[in-house]
């Protein structure tokens, strides 16, 4: 059968999410020339994965500050687990400059020591968690750059042993050592990332450098289950089961492309957990990211019919 947006939201109706998703990382104001948006990769990614219908548990910290207080307000309403959202004094809520070319494209400055890195995780907060047994443990790259956060991931991976480990790379500068970014490749059953990143691993991994070649090197060597390679306009590749695929992009027109793949490695998650078929995975996750990057701010409202008629 031909892969449609309708047969993509027949599945979706007929396949409802189930796993929960446990999301490690960064809390963070997007500061915007005009505006200011609550954001960061993994608060973005959690969000996205509870519109989809996925129990979140957020593990991450706000500082005890007016914006931590919004933070975690705007966090309670979206409906996301905050028995693991953690306020310190320790440092402020998380800022980041975000930076919008005239072509679209955004670049960050992200201020660090923020409260996030502060975040305290106790063998008693570990023991609740595997007690909820989460189906997915999402992490970056960003927040495991510090010492604390990748002991505190570590931690995590080894103690979730039956939980699917999702790895989005989302380098930053200053938070994208290859030492690190190689051990968080081993840690992880599914990896996505962009067209960029890709060619910074393939040249520091020795990994080939098209996109297949990558894809399929990269689940031999490590072991992925998955490995999804974002490609802005173009679309996306996804490789899982053996099963290689290319799907062309959905156009729009950008509002700013921030949050947008975080949206799509939601979907990317939500169609392998209710084991679609990976053409429709692919058409699914990017008409998600396309919809939110149409959209201003990282986490703006969407539905799933309004993905199926852009």
């Amino acid at each position: 059968m031909a892969s449609t947006p309708q047969r993509v939201l027949d599945l979706y109706l007929h396949a409802p999410a189930s796993q929960s998703v446990a999301v490690l990382g960064e809390v963070l104001w997007d500061l915007f020339p005009d505006s200011i948006h609550l954001g960061g990769a993994p608060l973005n990614f959690g969000v996205h994965a509870r519109r989809l219908g996925h129990p979140v548990y957020l593990i991450s910290a706000v500082g005890a500050d007016e914006l931590g207080t919004h933070a975690a307000n705007d966090i309670a309403a979206f409906a996301l687990d905050t028995t693991f959202l953690q306020t310190t004094a320790a440092f402020p809520t998380g800022t980041a400059t975000i930076v919008v070319s005239a072509e679209g494209k955004t670049s960050f400055r992200i201020h660090r020591p923020a409260a996030y890195d502060a975040m305290q995780f106790t063998d008693q907060d570990l023991e609740r968690l595997k007690y909820k047994k989460p189906g997915w443990l999402y992490f970056g790259t960003l927040f495991a750059s510090m010492p604390h956060g990748r002991c505190v991931l570590d931690r995590l991976v080894n103690a979730l042993a039956d939980t699917v480990k999702f790895y989005d790379l989302n380098l930053r500068p200053s938070a994208d050592s290859p030492e690190l970014v190689k051990h968080l490749l081993e840690q992880a059953d599914v990896v996505k990332l962009n067209e960029e990143e890709m060619s910074r691993v393939y040249a520091f991994c020795g990994l080939p450098s098209s996109i297949e070649g990558f894809c399929r090197e990269g689940v031999a060597r490590y072991g992925w289950r998955a490995v999804a390679v974002t490609l802005g306009a173009r679309g996306c590749a996804l490789l899982a089961h053996d099963t290689y695929v290319e799907e062309g992009g959905c156009a729009v027109d950008v509002a700013d492309t921030v949050g947008a793949g975080d949206a799509f490695g939601a979907a990317f998650m939500h169609g392998l957990d209710a084991d679609w078929p990976l053409r429709e995975v692919a058409m699914f996750a990017n008409r998600v990211g396309a919809l939110v990057a149409s959209r201003h701010g990282a986490i703006p409202d969407w539905t799933v019919e309004e993905v199926v008629r852009l």
